[in-house]
């Protein structure tokens, strides 16, 4: 079985691709110039191989695919797009440059994989799962992440129509949408992101990247045989309450 996943050198990324490594999986992941933590995940775990690629660029993306399936002798049954940038602007101030390369990445590159995978996995006639990587501001509007919020918005509603068109294959598609989670990045959004993010989670802890491989591993068994389409928040209930002005 071949599992691939889109920038598994990333905190969330080497999380997933452990867990898909365990789970029996050989598993191809792809990084942007990080050669040493790529180096050092398939060194931990032989079943795994790393390819240069940007997840936005049509022809990188499908020489990862066609590689990543000759190196495994089979098309993947499983597809984690978890590849993102993130860009810190008001709306008003936010350069073409970063919005473009925020939905190339983002958008385009789970359009990009999810495309290449799904056509592979047709073609093998075997079905399969694929997974998107959302967010909080799938729903909710995050200030001066107008590039990123409305990146995420459209995955969640790419999610959706991927689900409807390729289910008469046996592919589900879902997306799992994480709270905050201390990653190396978020550590520099705040003084203290942990305990920043903790006083407005109900389960009054910040995430870990390892809080999302039990979601995973459920979205791609048959356990979840019969669940596609759907959102999965993994958010310790931070983007379920509302704005409520009164003491609690």
């Amino acid at each position: 079985m071949l599992a691939l996943v889109t920038a598994g050198t990333s905190a969330i990324g080497r999380s997933l691709t452990r867990a898909l490594a365990g789970a029996g999986y050989k598993v191809g992941f792809t990084h942007l110039d990080q050669p040493d933590i790529a180096a050092g995940l398939t060194a931990a775990l032989p079943q795994t191989r790393a390819w240069q690629s940007d997840a936005g660029n049509p022809e990188q993306v499908a020489q990862f695919h066609a590689e990543a399936a000759d190196w495994a002798g089979c098309a993947p049954s499983v597809m984690i797009n978890n590849a993102g940038i993130q860009t810190w602007a008001p709306l008003i101030d936010l350069p073409v440059a970063q919005w473009d390369a925020v939905m190339a990445t983002n958008l385009r590159g789970t359009f990009l994989n999810t495309q290449t995978a799904a056509r592979a996995m047709i073609a093998a006639g075997h079905g399969g799962a694929i997974i998107t990587l959302g967010s909080g501001c799938n729903k909710l509007a995050f200030p001066r992440l107008v590039d990123y919020t409305a990146a995420k918005g459209g995955i969640e509603q790419f999610t959706k129509v991927a689900a409807v068109e390729l289910g008469p294959h046996g592919i589900r598609v879902n997306c799992i949408a994480p709270g905050a989670i201390a990653t190396e990045r978020t550590a520099s959004e705040a003084g203290d992101y942990a305990a920043t993010w903790a006083a407005v989670t109900p389960l009054r802890r910040v995430g870990r990247p390892e809080d999302l491989t039990g979601p995973l591993l459920f979205l791609i068994s048959e356990a979840a045989a019969f669940v596609t389409g759907q959102t999965l928040w993994v958010d310790g209930g931070a983007f379920s309450q509302a704005n409520w002005p009164y003491p609690t």
